[in-house]
């Protein structure tokens, strides 16, 4: 049996493959790789075969809309008229919109995705019988790992 794990990089790694150790698990049963992290930043604006799940048009839709009412409705008593008023405001609201998002998703979700910071960055993989496979699962866990899952290697 296999069992995956993921840890950040510090030394509760070290304590737990010591521990697997003293359990009996030997050192060719053990094999830690390390993970490159994202160096380039994410992308803020989705392709066709991509998307994140993030909209950033959303809001300036809702604004151009209202703004879009308003617009036409103060445009009765303006020169231009309530359609280029309608118009002209639309544009406005959207573009107000889209700024908001643009500054929040750039600014204020960047800092609470570095305040929140946890990464998986070692993969922690254990070979061992299925005996011990609820031991070496207790043993992870005990030792701070982000996740943990036990795979059959017999085939089943």
């Amino acid at each position: 049996m296999q069992v995956f794990s993921t840890f950040e990089y510090s030394s509760y790694i070290e304590l737990a493959v010591s521990e697997l150790e003293k359990k009996g698990i030997k050192k060719e049963g053990i094999f830690i790789v390390p993970l490159n992290n994202r160096t380039e930043n994410r992308r803020i604006f989705d392709s066709v075969h991509r998307a994140d799940g993030v909209s950033l048009i959303d809001l300036g839709m809702a604004l151009a809309t209202a703004f879009s009412v308003i617009g036409a409705s103060i445009g009765f008593k303006l020169i231009w008229g309530p359609i280029y008023w309608g118009i002209i405001s639309a544009f406005v609201g959207f573009i107000l919109g889209l700024g908001i998002k643009l500054f929040m998703f750039k600014v204020i979700k960047k800092k609470q995705r570095l305040l929140r910071g946890k990464h998986s960055e070692v993969i922690l993989i254990v070979d061992c019988h299925s005996v011990d496979a609820e031991v070496v699962e207790n043993i992870l866990w005990n030792n701070l790992a982000l996740g943990v899952s036990k795979v059959r290697s017999d085939g089943l």
